[in-house]
């Protein structure tokens, strides 16, 4: 591959800007929207050109399926019988959200089935170890809504281009946020998106600048210390647990809400608002409050099209349990085949069943307590979306509760790489305090550093208002920063490019 993500994402923005609007400008609407479609298509075919024809197929199809749902709600078919139509209606939804996740599941859980068949009943098919398709997984779940939503009529009537442009618009395309057609759909049919809007073009760069900061400079520093701790295979001490699962818990939320605000920036250039995706999760009151600010697009997609179908909390106390438990495992197992992703989600949906015990009992913690213990809950349960296998989780988990190597080893014991940061500050600071803790030192200073960050405003509150000199200044800087970061980056994939 020529470039790495970002390095091509920089490159292929202003080409797809200027080309749009210079359409747009000659009144050639139309061909503005077939070269966003083209220069989408692009981007996506760039990282594997194979998938090309799947990413299409899937377009078409559904949007075949979506039409006819949508036209038969519409129609009055008065030679037909009411239940014969919604017999007819049911049938064809079923099959379109049947194929979709068919698809979605033989590129992704076609493993994941046979190794857990072999293991159960002792056979040995072989495995086809599948790639899985570049964003397979979002543009399958916003097709589905798609389709849902024009069975209940809340579709109009719209041309291929315009769902096309919906589906592969490139700055949600590849890791979301998971976007509602009622959400883009009118964006790109209004005049207001045809011409430049500086206003836009300035808040845009200024949230692209923070997200591209977030990703380069803060997640992929964080990137190296929690890749040593959970690959290294390693016995982890106290200090080195703890190093290892809040660099993760800090990675993820600056590489995923930095990519976010980067498809929120570039697509505020065409003037195209992106539903917000996080709001401060690491700020939550209570583990419901983490979910109505972690990913909320999925989120939002997990209720409204699995948890209220499955019966949401209208069937009874027990019963609302279940289907907490049941969307939460789903919505692990949508991050990938694995069963560590299963109990990653399983833990959730008991949190939020517990929570909602306690809260039957009208007892709230203090703010600050109740603020540390979700994150706490947060931090631990990553540990499991993090590791590979249960014995890597369970390694680190060891070590967070590793009390008796708080004063254990010497410096003989330690990695030369350890103490190699600080030069002869590491051999006064061996005098003064534990030993394990000195080599993790630079770790948990840039941890204190983040946990100042996520204190402050995100990135959508500073871009409220005007930017005026002082964000431009701070955009400028920002940008300017993570531009010099890139050229000794660590990581060149966003890690929801993933899932």
């Amino acid at each position: 591959m020529l470039f790495s993500s970002w390095q091509f994402i920089l490159l292929f923005l202003p080409t797809a800007f200027f080309a749009y609007f210079w359409l747009n400008h000659r009144r050639l609407v139309i061909a503005g929207k077939v070269w966003l479609v083209a220069a989408s298509l692009f981007f996506y075919a760039y990282w594997d050109v194979k998938y090309l024809p799947l990413i299409l197929g899937s377009i078409f199809v559904n949007f075949a399926i979506g039409t006819g749902l949508a036209r038969a709600h519409l129609a009055t078919l008065r030679d037909f019988p009411k239940r014969h139509r919604q017999v007819n209606r049911k049938a064809i939804l079923a099959t379109g959200i049947v194929t979709n996740l068919l698809l979605l599941g033989y590129y992704k859980y076609t493993d994941f089935l046979l190794s857990n068949i072999n293991a159960v009943l002792g056979t040995n098919y072989p495995l086809p170890h599948i790639i899985l398709p570049l964003a397979i997984s979002f543009f399958t779940f916003t097709q589905i809504v798609y389709l849902v939503d024009s069975y209940r009529g809340e579709t109009v009537e719209y041309d291929l281009l315009n769902y096309s442009l919906f589906v592969t618009f490139f700055p949600h395309l590849i890791a979301g946020p998971i976007v509602h057609h009622r959400q883009i759909m009118p964006q790109f049919a209004s005049r207001w998106t045809l011409t430049r809007r500086y206003s836009n073009i300035l808040r845009g760069l200024f949230i692209f600048a923070i997200g591209l900061f977030k990703k380069v400079v803060i997640a992929d520093s964080f990137a190296v210390w929690a890749t040593a701790g959970f690959d290294g295979g390693q016995a982890l001490g106290f200090f080195a647990a703890w190093a290892t699962s809040l660099s993760y818990t800090f990675q993820l939320y600056f590489d995923f809400s930095g990519y976010c605000d980067m498809a929120v920036g570039s697509s505020l250039l065409f003037n195209i608002w992106l539903p917000i995706n996080f709001n401060s999760p690491y700020k939550a009151m209570d583990i419901q409050d983490f979910w109505r600010r972690w990913h909320i697009t999925l989120s939002n997609f997990l209720r409204d099209y699995l948890y209220i179908p499955l019966g949401g909390n209208r069937h009874g106390e027990y019963r609302t349990y279940l289907n907490l438990l049941i969307t939460f495992a789903l919505g692990g197992l949508w991050h990938g085949a694995s069963w560590m992703f299963v109990i990653w989600g399983a833990m959730h949906g008991a949190a939020l069943i517990i929570h909602r015990r306690w809260r039957a009992f009208d007892r709230p913690l203090p703010p600050m307590l109740a603020r540390m213990t979700t994150f706490m809950f947060v931090n631990v349960a990553w540990v499991f979306f993090r590791a590979k296998t249960l014995d890597d989780a369970l390694r680190v988990l060891r070590g967070m509760i590793d009390f008796g190597s708080v004063l254990a080893g010497t410096a003989a014991s330690l990695p030369t790489s350890d103490l190699a940061w600080g030069g002869w500050l590491s051999d006064a600071l061996l005098r003064l305090m534990p030993t394990s803790l000195v080599g993790q030192i630079p770790t948990f200073l840039a941890i204190t550093v983040a946990f100042g960050l996520i204190a402050q405003k995100n990135s959508m509150a500073m871009a409220i208002g005007a930017i005026g000199a002082s964000k431009l200044l701070y955009g400028i800087i920002v940008f300017v920063t993570a531009m010099y970061f890139m050229l000794a980056a660590t990581s060149t994939v966003f890690l929801y490019f993933n899932f």
